[in-house]
């Protein structure tokens, strides 16, 4: 029996379809321009410059899939998916200028295929960044008809002489001040899914809110030019993350009295997981950290209050 594409598993079909139903879609984020062999980004409004440095990030969203999936909702997982790379540039001092997604599948799902990238469009709204391009892998004999899996890649620019962090100038006695998380954002679900119960599908669906972005918040705070360093909270947490950004003789000494979402609690709760490795594995409330000398502290606070960016003092800079 002869056999085509179609037949061993990959409808191209659909795959163009859904290229025409990105490039189609009703935002200023999406270039128009999108299925051509290369994005491009418009750097006539960056000038000015003295020395231009494209910096790149690439990220997934791990085991949050298997929460979209247990749930059947797929429209905010593609906002994750631009968080975890937009927030690590903005932290370098980097504004994010364009995004690109990987989508890979057994099937091609339309209807969840749509949803994906609408979450990934309006992501890239939130960031201020622009998706100029990406792939969709139809792969049926790698991936189950319905699994799929992400990767987003986003290229920002920054001039170096802005560059996070300034290291020559954190000191012992430097404050850390931080942004607040949405929740457990895209990081350790490996371990909160086994820390809630199977039915409790209202705490599945606080899992499942979406990565905070913080281009906008952290790129306003930048203006001051009193940030030394910042640090976007993932997996491994405040220690794992900020370490990092500092040097090597200092580490953070935080006071833990900020607020916590309530979602922590839960999945303590749920595993019997102890302090100690929760504060190892997830944010706990801080989505983003950064530091500031001990003399600007109080007026970066102010600014952050006086455009309406919530802010709170996480700790200190101490001795290793």
């Amino acid at each position: 029996m002869a056999i085509d594409y179609r037949t061993a598993g990959v409808d191209m079909e659909k795959g163009d379809a859904f290229a025409d139903f990105i490039k189609n879609l009703p935002s200023g984020a999406v270039d128009k321009g999108i299925g051509g062999f290369a994005g491009g980004i418009p750097l006539g409004s960056l000038t000015g410059m003295r020395e231009p440095m494209l910096m790149s990030t690439t990220d997934g969203v791990g085991t949050k899939l298997l929460v979209a999936k247990k749930l059947g909702k797929w429209d905010t997982i593609g906002i994750d998916l631009v968080a975890m790379n937009v927030n690590d540039l903005i932290v370098c001092g980097c504004k994010p200028l364009n995004f690109l997604d990987y989508i890979a599948c057994g099937r091609i799902d339309e209807a969840k295929l749509h949803e994906v990238i609408k979450g990934i469009v309006a992501g890239c709204e939130q960031a201020d960044c622009l998706l100029t391009g990406g792939e969709t892998a139809e792969m049926p004999d790698v991936y189950a008809d319905d699994d799929i899996d992400l990767a987003g890649f986003c290229t920002g620019i920054v001039d170096k002489a802005a560059m996070l962090p300034r290291l020559s100038e954190i000191s012992e006695g430097n404050v850390i001040l931080g942004l607040p998380s949405s929740g457990v954002h895209s990081n350790g679900y490996s371990l909160a899914r086994k820390c809630v119960d199977d039915s409790d599908l209202d705490t599945w669906r606080e899992l499942l809110t979406p990565t905070r972005i913080y281009v906008r918040e952290l790129g306003k705070l930048l203006e001051t030019g009193k940030i030394l360093a910042a640090a976007h909270i993932t997996g491994s947490g405040l220690d794992g993350n900020f370490e990092r950004v500092i040097p090597k003789q200092l580490r953070g000494e935080y006071n833990w009295a900020w607020p916590r979402p309530a979602i922590f609690e839960k999945i303590a709760r749920g595993g019997k997981v102890s302090e100690e490795e929760m504060r190892r594995v997830f944010n706990l409330g801080v989505g983003i950290a950064f530091v500031v000398k001990a003399a600007d502290a109080a007026a970066v606070r102010q600014f952050a209050a006086d455009n309406n960016i919530d802010c709170f003092d996480v700790g200190r800079l101490v001795k290793a």
